[in-house]
């Protein structure tokens, strides 16, 4: 009896024992949860509250401020695209030669698993020429101990089947070799015209990047100020301007009055519209192209 007591009041114990650990464990989890949510909580915040400062500080920007972040814009913009008429059709013509070297390279492969197929089926015919010959050998042999006349003429038409199979076989053999000779032909040509492409290729992989590394430098710099720009501009307003400049042939979506000129399309623009422009009150576009019409470039003049 006492070793049953004690027995019990052991696993009574353990019992207490092991529940106090998990109700810590279980602690200890609920708590770094807890933390692990108040960091990221508090992390969310930070962003939001960056977020929202950002967005007030583009909405507080005047119209003057907008219209001159937009032609800052386009400066650097028309800066990139420069970079990319220098490079002219190079980058398309680099394109056009991989593909035509890939093509003629395909083709060579084409022709040369066709001609090894055709030597196979030559080799395979004279093959067969051989087995003719020698089943004729064979035939004009038991020709010579033949006992009657059905037996000779059957063995003569054996012979002349097989004869008729050796001059099938002679006439395939001539026709795979003169396709196999064309097919080489054709290999030695396209070899040539492949080396032509590939010395054009290289060449003109040469001339791109040594443009590319000219204009490098310079492009990476106008890409990160062009970013800068465009965080300061609100979201509505640089999607204005990059549909503008998309439709617009020479990607100019903000331009100047240009001698009494819209600076894009060139049409007149009435004295009225042009002191708007200049009071910098509001966006003004041209009616004609639809373009931002500015007067910075007065500023610029001035200041030279």
């Amino acid at each position: 009896m006492a070793e049953k007591k004690n027995t019990a009041e052991k696993k009574k114990t353990t019992e207490k024992k092991d529940t106090a650990e998990k109700m810590k464990t279980a602690e200890k989890k609920n708590t770094a949860e807890k933390k692990k949510t108040a960091e990221k909580k508090k992390t969310t915040e930070k962003k939001d509250t960056a977020e929202k400062m950002k967005t007030e500080e583009i909405t507080e920007m005047s119209v003057e401020d907008k219209l001159r972040a937009l032609y800052e814009l386009q400066k650097v913009d028309s800066g990139i695209d420069r970079i990319k008429i220098l490079r002219g059709e190079l980058p398309l013509e680099v394109q056009d030669l991989e593909d035509d070297v890939a093509g003629l390279e395909t083709r060579i492969t084409n022709f040369e698993k066709e001609i090894s197929a055709l030597q196979e089926a030559i080799a395979k015919k004279n093959n067969e020429i051989q087995n003719s010959q020698a089943l004729i050998k064979k035939y004009q042999e038991q020709q010579n101990n033949v006992r009657n006349n059905r037996e000779f003429d059957s063995l003569s038409k054996e012979i002349e089947y097989q004869t008729l199979e050796i001059e099938l076989s002679e006439k395939r053999k001539k026709e795979f070799t003169q396709q196999a000779d064309e097919k080489k032909s054709f290999i030695e040509e396209s070899q040539k015209l492949l080396d032509e492409r590939k010395g054009d290729l290289e060449t003109k992989k040469t001339e791109l990047s040594e443009i590319i590394e000219d204009t490098k430098k310079e492009e990476e710099q106008l890409v990160k100020r062009s970013k800068e720009i465009q965080s300061k501009i609100e979201q509505r307003l640089l999607a204005a301007y990059q549909k503008i400049r998309n439709n617009a042939r020479n990607g100019l979506a903000v331009v100047t009055v240009q001698r009494d000129a819209c600076g894009g399309c060139f049409n007149k623009i009435p004295p009225q519209r042009q002191l708007d422009i200049r009071s910098r009150k509001k966006i003004i576009v041209c009616e004609y192209c639809g373009r931002i019409l500015v007067d910075f470039d007065r500023d610029e003049q001035e200041n030279n």
